[in-house]
Order: structure tokens, then sequence, then C-alpha cells
């Protein structure tokens, strides 16, 4: 389980950052269009697109906002977090053929609630095409691992610590109930009186 897993809250600390950068085809639209059911000719129809304010195709803006969760689920805080929100400015278009580079980056770490807020932000070349922030839940490793077990040695250590305060009470009380014992048999036993002749 540990091998399969991310970082875990304790890990997390505000300024880590990474990143995950995909170059979109006409493959990524077409099955994006397909799978979201997002057909809008702006994506598919480079004759209606020329149209358009863009003069051209371009890629669903979810499909290049997607990357930022493959950096949550891959990398940063990686597999077994949870993605709890996400706020989205798309700032420019993405074409095809665009290499779309997205990086998170933690901003707060929230201990009691387990909560991490972090920065996003997509960019192709050094012009920013998304950006925005998320709030992810993230576990505790002794939640996911369970308490770690003490050392061998450790063990060994406590287990005759334990032996030596049981045999101290042991003995204690075995000296106690001796003393007992010892002192009601004095108590029960009469003194032997000696005899006194009478002067002749």
């Amino acid at each position: 389980m540990e091998e399969r897993h991310g970082l875990f809250l304790e890990d997390l600390a505000v300024g880590m950052t990474a990143v995950y950068a995909k170059t979109v085809t006409e493959a990524d639209i077409v099955l994006f269009a397909g799978i979201s059911g997002d057909t809008n000719p702006v994506h598919l129809d480079a004759h209606f697109a020329e149209r358009t304010a863009f003069k051209g195709r371009i890629a669903h803006g979810m499909l290049s906002a997607s990357f930022i969760s493959t950096v949550f689920g891959t990398r940063l805080p990686g597999p077994g977090c949870i993605y709890l929100s996400q706020s989205l400015k798309f700032r420019a278009p993405v074409r095809p053929g665009d290499t779309v580079t997205a990086r998170v980056t933690v901003r707060n770490v929230d201990p009691d609630n387990k909560r991490v807020t972090f920065d996003t932000v997509c960019t192709v070349d050094d012009g920013v095409v998304i950006d925005g922030a998320a709030v992810l839940l993230v576990s505790r490793r002794a939640e996911v691992l369970g308490a770690p077990e003490a050392p061998v040695e450790s063990r060994a250590e406590s287990g005759a610590e334990s032996g030596a305060e049981s045999g101290a009470e042991s003995g204690a009380e075995s000296g106690a109930e001796s003393g007992a014992e010892s002192g009601a048999e004095s108590r029960a036993t009469p003194r032997a009186v000696p005899k006194v002749s009478a002067a002749e």
C-alpha cells in the first residue's frame, strides 16, 4: 500500500511544486469531444472556427484543465488524494499542437481538517492560459498504514521493564503477606510465663 500511495499530509509543506506537460493533438481533441459530449464546432470544424474571434480551432478548456488533475493524482500529492474543489480562469486559448504545462504549488496546509490548498496554473510557452486554486483532502500516514510498530529492541526493553515491575510488586506483596502472617502468629501464641518459686 505504501509503495503505491503518494505523499501524506505530514509530508506536505508550503511552496512544494510539481508539473506535468502534454502536447495537445488532434486525436486528443476529438477523443475529448467524444468522451465529454462537447462537440462545439469551435473545437472540431475548422471552417466554422475561422469565423470566430479565435480565427481557428481551439482545444476544449477543460481538456487543458484536466492536466492539473493529472499532477494531483500522479505527482503532488499523488495517489490517494481527493479533489474537493477547483476554481479556473481561462486566460487564453490552447490550439492543436500546443504544449500545455500544468503546475501546482502548495499554498496552505490545514492539518486539523486535512485540507491542502494549491495554486494551479497552465501555461503555453511563457503565457498563462489557465489559472486558479484547488483544495484537496489528504490523508495522514497513520490513517492509511496504521500506527507504526515499536522496534524489536524497544519491545524487549519494555517487556523487561514490565517483568521487573511485576517481580517487584509480587515480591512486595509476598513480603507484606509474610509479615502479616508472622505478626498474626506472634499475637496468637501466648508468651511463656516463668515459674516463680515461693521463698521457703
